[in-house]
């Protein structure tokens, strides 16, 4: 049974416009167009290393836009629309496939694959909405005006509305029709599109343990650090990474949420941890080792710091963490 208390969360994903979107704002308007990277297929024998290079620098990192939707509550639902045919699309298939999202098949219906994303996933969302009278929140990836429409009906019919969208391609009308709008550079763990790309050099040994990987300079005087680019999924296996570093991760980021959502940096730890299993369903602090979530925290000293002078522990990021 449903704890009627806890807000609960669909997630709709355009992901070609998140896609092509992201890529222009890398790599210059209209750039996807010019380089046809909807049909770049990087097995192909001819393949463009520069196209190859492009797409790995614009690469999306979905993790962390359905972690930030994460943060609202409860997920009961999240689809990503495309055409997934595409190369440029099916290299995100695994990824979105290990978060359990639900991919809605898309044809292209002209030459320039106008698939109609937006009408499908507003009437769902719609749909969803009256089928499913238990959703609070409604988190819609996309910055097309089109969405508009969609997001004040969701608010009329008393859901939440936020908007995930990429920096100058977000509708400033969807901005006011929506609750909340966030854009995709300040979600935490993404790199600004105008910073270096190039990963740090990876920690070895204890050095692992202690120091948060791809930390960097925050952007524009935020809190957030940079991860390197991510690798296409296909590539990616999450099950050969450490196990230890992942928590590492995981741990900071829910720290650099649940700082920004309520702005204070002091967290209840069972708020902090509800979030990491909320992100990672598979979190125990007792399979990494840990006796508790305290002690897994102390573990991570130069990532958290945790207070048990009262009889509510928190935990708050390191403040080295935090002015680095």
């Amino acid at each position: 049974m449903n704890d009627p208390g806890v807000p609960r969360v669909a997630v709709y994903i355009d992901f070609d416009n998140i896609v092509i979107s992201r890529y222009d704002q890398v790599h210059g308007r209209g750039q996807f167009q010019r380089d046809k990277a909807r049909g770049f297929d990087r097995a192909d024998r001819p393949a463009d290393p520069d196209i190859a290079d492009k797409l790995q620098r614009a690469t999306v990192d979905v993790g962390a836009v359905i972690d930030f939707a994460s943060s609202f509550g409860t997920l009961v639902l999240t689809r990503a629309y495309a055409d997934w045919s595409a190369p440029v699309n099916a290299d995100y298939r695994g990824q979105l496939v290990s978060r359990a999202v639900d991919l809605v098949q898309l044809f292209p219906a002209a030459a320039y694959a106008k698939n109609g994303a937006d009408i499908r996933l507003a009437v769902d969302a719609v749909e969803d909405m009256f089928r499913l009278p238990d959703l609070t929140h409604v988190v819609i990836v996309a910055g097309d005006s089109d969405y508009i429409a969609l997001a004040q009906r969701c608010r009329r019919l008393g859901r939440y509305v936020v908007g995930v969208g990429v920096a100058g391609s977000t509708s400033r009308s969807l901005a006011a029709a929506c609750d909340e709008l966030v854009t995709y550079d300040a979600l935490p763990g993404i790199t600004p599109a105008g910073a270096s790309q190039l990963p740090p050099a990876p920690a070895t040994g204890a050095q692992a343990e202690h120091e948060e990987p791809g930390a960097a300079p925050p952007a524009r005087g935020s809190r957030r650090t940079r991860r390197p680019a991510a690798a296409p999924a296909d590539e990616t296996d999450p099950d050969s990474e450490d196990p230890q570093e992942l928590a590492t991760r995981l741990l900071e980021r829910a720290l650099r949420l649940g700082q920004e959502k309520d702005d204070a940096d002091w967290l209840h730890s069972s708020a902090v941890k509800s979030q990491m299993r909320r992100m990672d369903p598979s979190f125990s602090e007792r399979a990494l080792g840990y006796r508790s979530f305290s002690d897994f925290v102390k573990s991570r000293e130069a990532v958290a710091e945790l207070d048990e002078t009262n009889p509510v522990r928190l935990i708050r990021l390191n403040p080295a963490t935090t002015a680095q």
